[in-house]
């Protein structure tokens, strides 16, 4: 009855975590990068394109394409 509820740790986060870091194994090499720059690093768009040296458009495509992928799987 004294217990401190988590509200961070529940059961439906941690199956969420595993459900991403599955969905992220399924993506090409050059998708990962770009979804792992822009929402692990927290870079824009313009960051990944020069660090990946492609136009922002083309990280713009490929993110969204990414992501699509993932909600398959998700």
């Amino acid at each position: 009855m004294d217990q401190i509820s988590d509200n961070k740790n529940t059961d439906d986060s941690w199956i969420e975590n595993i459900s991403i870091k599955q969905a992220l194994q399924k993506l090409s090499s050059r998708e990962k990068l770009i979804l792992t720059l822009r929402f692990f690093e927290g870079k824009t768009q313009m960051e990944v394109a020069d660090e990946i040296g492609i136009s922002q458009a083309q990280v713009s495509r490929l993110e969204k394409s990414a992501l699509s992928h993932m909600r398959k799987y998700i």
